[in-house]
């Protein structure tokens, strides 16, 4: 893989988007092999993903260069490129953790939102910035930045293409940690996907589904599906294991399974 770095210790996936030079902007190379390493994630023993950029920033959008040489119309690139990235991505039935350690801009800022967990530096810019060469945002942002900031700011956010800083992305709640300096957030992605690799991997799985498909549902299938999720639960090693830990004062071993 030429375009991001992506490497597998103690059960946690950690994928670096690698063009610098364009401030992580997206190829279609990149997008294929992002594709291809959240697919593996899928398909193996990894119980979390880390997600960030090399150099000063997370991911800039689309590379515009990239995307006019290819003489694709924005429908053909979205429907084989970013969408089933993002699909992936939220129907991945394990944690994702966004590092954002610079700016996360457009599809950039997209693919933040499509995670599960997003940790930043005070010093990033989160930017919805689609209006400012006529577009609207795509790859899913229309669908998660409104269940994360509400309708008016999301609006806002969207139309006039304003920097959202680390601090202030904390406040609206953007993002969940944020933390002074890149040395500081390659510590907090540390520990946090430590303790979401030692936790209960089908639990979580089933958890960020429920509540992604929350909105969508009625109360009626969600209690449905809450029951049907909670039955799986309570057959798993992971659910034997935390009542024995509970009954024997000590902490749980989980095993993701």
């Amino acid at each position: 893989m030429s375009t991001i770095l992506k490497e597998t210790k103690e059960s946690v996936m950690y994928i670096t988007l690698n063009r610098p030079d364009s401030l992580n902007a997206f190829n279609s190379e990149m997008l294929m092999e992002l594709q291809t390493a959240f697919k593996e994630a899928g398909e193996t023993s990894v119980r979390c993903v880390v997600l960030t950029g090399a150099g000063k920033g997370f991911c800039s959008g689309q590379d515009l260069k990239d995307f006019e040489s290819e003489k694709k119309t924005f429908k053909e690139a979205l429907e084989v490129k970013y969408n089933p990235l993002i699909r992936q991505i939220m129907g991945l039935q394990k944690p994702v953790i966004c590092g954002i350690n610079g700016v996360a801009a457009g599809a950039g800022l997209s693919l933040a939102l499509a995670c599960d967990f997003r940790i930043a530096v005070e010093s990033a810019q989160l930017i919805e910035v689609f209006i400012n060469v006529g577009l609207v945002p795509d790859s899913a942002s229309t669908f998660t930045l409104p269940r994360i900031v509400g309708l008016a700011k999301s609006f806002q956010m969207c139309s006039t293409a304003e920097r959202i800083t680390g601090q202030e992305a904390k406040r609206l709640g953007l993002v969940n940690v944020c933390v002074q300096t890149p040395e500081v957030l390659k510590t907090a992605l540390f520990k946090y996907s430590s303790k979401f690799a030692k936790a209960p991997t089908k639990a979580l799985g089933m958890l960020k589904i429920l509540l992604n498909n929350s909105f969508s549902k009625s109360l009626d299938e969600i209690l449905d599906e809450e029951a049907v999720c909670q039955d799986i639960a309570g057959n798993t090693a992971d659910y034997k294991e935390g009542v024995n830990s509970f009954i024997e004062k000590r902490k749980p071993a989980f095993k993701g399974n």
